[in-house]
């Protein structure tokens, strides 16, 4: 078993949030095992990190919409680590379609890739979290994770599809944090506003982003992936050992959720 503390990224080898949280965790000194749909990215994510830190990192190629297959990559991350202790589920798709012309393919894919995804995770991690701290007092876990504003706004620039598995997601952390809180595992959600990278291109118009810093944000700008990354190194540490069902928004601002 490694002295490290044993971290699983989902949706981890992009451009965005998910590979910004991957490096600053190896930066806390986890073992980060990076997991991704795409093969290519994760083993060159994997080979930055390692080359980076003088250490090797594990990397998966995972489809979160895959029960079994989440479950092989706990089993990987055991036989290899001996442990884990944190659990971020960054993995999402959208696309934008009206509710009145949306096709049933659409909002199927969002809800699995989004929030049934989030669940198969949680689903193969928790009962390996809950072992571990009847096995060591001591023992306490993290799973955060990600939502969006989208699970509150009421507007059309994220889609019915997005919204509804964002927000699911915030129901699941609440429920998964009272039910998981006596075995030392805390659940918490991070719910980002634009977060920007190249991929939102594809999604949104050119309109959607002129004037956003001047006009929607309070701090004069658009959110980075790294913004995400310090509020998701911080809910893992000691630091937040106090703090579990909870949402946190990162957004500029431009949509605070108490």
């Amino acid at each position: 078993m490694t002295d490290r503390k044993v971290a699983i990224v989902t949706a981890a080898a992009g451009a965005g949030i998910g590979a910004a949280i991957s490096r600053q965790l190896a930066e806390d000194g986890f073992e980060v095992v990076i997991t991704d749909a795409h093969e290519r990215r994760c083993g060159e994510l994997a080979a930055e990190l390692a080359e980076k830190h003088g250490r090797e990192f594990m990397s998966n190629t995972l489809d979160v919409t895959d029960f079994d297959a989440v479950g092989n990559v706990v089993e990987q991350v055991l036989k290899q680590y001996g442990r884990l202790d944190v659990l971020i589920n960054n993995a999402g798709w959208n696309k934008l379609e009206a509710v009145a012309e949306m096709a049933p393919e659409t909002w199927s894919r969002c809800l699995d890739v989004d929030l049934n995804g989030t669940f198969n995770c949680m689903r193969h991690a928790l009962p390996v979290m809950i072992k571990q701290r009847s096995s060591t007092k001591a023992f306490e876990a993290v799973i955060v994770n990600i939502s969006s504003i989208a699970a509150w706004e009421t507007s059309t620039e994220h889609g019915a599809a997005y919204s509804a598995a964002k927000a699911g997601i915030l129901a699941l952390t609440r429920v998964a944090a009272a039910e998981n809180g006596k075995h030392g595992i805390r659940v918490n959600a991070v719910a980002p506003g634009l977060i920007y990278n190249d991929f939102l291109r594809r999604i949104y118009p050119d309109e959607f982003f002129e004037g956003y810093a001047e006009n929607r944000s309070l701090v004069g700008r658009v959110g980075q992936p790294q913004d995400v990354a310090d509020m998701v190194s911080y809910l893992v540490s000691d630091k937040a050992g106090y703090i579990t069902g909870e949402v946190f928004t990162v957004s500029g601002g431009v949509s605070p959720h108490a």
